[in-house]
């Protein structure tokens, strides 16, 4: 922690001295520089502020975990979980899923696989795997394709436990994952609890620096949220849910991209709270191209905006649902507002630099971020089963990665504004899973 702090306190130092020095460059000092010079500290003061925070939060939310005293309950009297498995077209990975959840530790399942019309052997092959051992029993069934809500619906109602695991069919879950989640029940406002993600396939550039992006810039962020128990996604490849909440919002809906973010919003509309269990690991398959990683992450953007715009109403609703509120805005800013900003801010200090022949202040901005990056990938590889050596890809993980999704986030978002069409945009699996 003292580690952390200290590199905080560095990457803060150099900001304030890139700062001063913007104000003493050989350069006209026009009002729009000197708005731009403004910009560029909030800027700053923003990111450093929103790594502390979620840190900070994170670092609670452990603490608290670790005090938590819950009731030990007796492997016969503990309640019954359904695990739902909507697929279409995954011959290639269904049956390495269908392993992993067979492989659990908790007494008392059954996994439910809901076919959605796939045109390859997706249902033949989990039609082969089915079984009923008494305690553990696996079940799968075909159904017109109608889309991945209406397939999780449909397993609903199959469902005869009391809680339901929602896992995509080209992921792996860890083999304590229904013992830590189920827990967190006990609690009766707790509605869902979200698991961690990581990047299984990490192979070439693009999947290692997702595998990143996911420890540091969504499982982080998840591990924050959960000290106010608002978490705002519950991310498609492990999610678990009290099936009674779920029902009583009237189940998934199919008029978003994002049904997981609609179906979390929903439920904290309701009232409900939401958790997250970052030793809940489930291994997904990422996009190993670019092109595939922009399709993905247009779907996720549009998804996530089309949820937002869903709610609107309730983003000045401060008084009457304070939570839903603050999640409806910190969502926006995270879709739309930070990405703008920086892709702004990283072309002012190109400008600066060019302008007044000052290129090192480009090499001061990458510091500033390097070091931050670099302090929270220690931060949450020490505090998951990530692999280390993922630090070393924070070295160009945001000047090169994460300005990229944030072009795509920002064109995405002016697709959704003015209404282009988009399909659902499936990736074409590997079977690396």
């Amino acid at each position: 922690m003292l580690k952390i702090l200290i590199l905080f306190a560095m990457a803060l130092a150099l900001s304030i001295f890139s700062l001063q020095q913007l104000r003493n460059l050989p350069i006209e000092e026009s009002i729009y520089v000197k708005l731009g010079v403004i910009f560029i500290l909030i800027f700053s003061l923003l990111v450093i502020g929103r790594y502390f925070i979620l840190l900070l939060l994170s670092m609670l939310n452990l603490y608290k975990n670790a005090k938590k005293e819950l009731q030990v309950i007796p492997s016969s009297q503990k309640p019954l979980i359904s695990i739902l498995v909507p697929c279409y077209n995954e011959e290639k990975v269904i049956k390495a899923s269908l392993e992993s959840l067979i492989n659990q530790t908790y007494p008392k399942y059954e996994i439910i696989v809901i076919d959605d019309g796939s045109g390859d052997d997706t249902f033949v092959i989990a039609k082969n795997m089915e079984f009923n051992n008494g305690n553990v029993k696996l079940k799968a069934y075909t159904k017109p394709n109608s889309g991945k809500a209406d397939a999780l619906n449909f397993g609903i109602e199959k469902a005869k436990g009391e809680f339901f695991l929602a896992v995509d069919a080209d992921s792996k879950i860890s083999p304590d994952a229904l013992e830590l989640m189920v827990k967190y029940f006990q609690d009766p406002k707790i509605a869902a609890v979200a698991g961690s993600v990581y990047v299984t396939n990490g192979e070439n550039l693009w999947t290692k620096l997702q595998a990143l992006e996911y420890i540091q810039g969504l499982n982080l962020v998840r591990n924050g949220q959960a000290f106010f128990k608002l978490v705002n996604i519950i991310p498609g490849p492990i999610g678990m849910f009290r099936k009674s909440a779920v029902k009583a919002i009237g189940k998934y809906t199919d008029d978003t991209y994002a049904e997981d973010c609609d179906l979390t919003l929903r439920l904290i509309e309701a009232g409900f709270k939401i958790d997250y269990e970052i030793d809940a690991v489930s291994y997904t398959e990422a996009p190993e191209s670019l092109l595939d990683l922009l399709k993905q992450r247009y779907r996720w953007t549009r998804g996530i905006l089309q949820s937002i715009l869903k709610h609107k109403i309730k983003l000045f609703a401060m008084y009457s649902n304070f939570s839903l509120s603050m999640v409806l805005w910190y969502m926006l800013f995270e879709a739309i507002f930070w990405p703008i900003a920086s892709i702004f801010a990283n072309i002012f200090i190109i400008y600066i630099s060019i302008m007044s022949g000052f290129g090192e202040m480009l090499l001061y901005w990458w510091i500033i971020f390097t070091i931050l990056d670099i302090s929270a990938s220690i931060y949450c590889v020490s505090v998951t089963k990530e692999r280390m050596k993922l630090v070393l890809y924070s070295i160009y993980y945001r000047i090169f990665f994460i300005n990229i999704i944030n072009v795509a986030k920002v064109l995405a978002s002016l697709e959704e504004f003015f209404g282009i069409e988009m399909n659902w945009g499936k990736l074409e699996r590997k079977g690396k899973i």
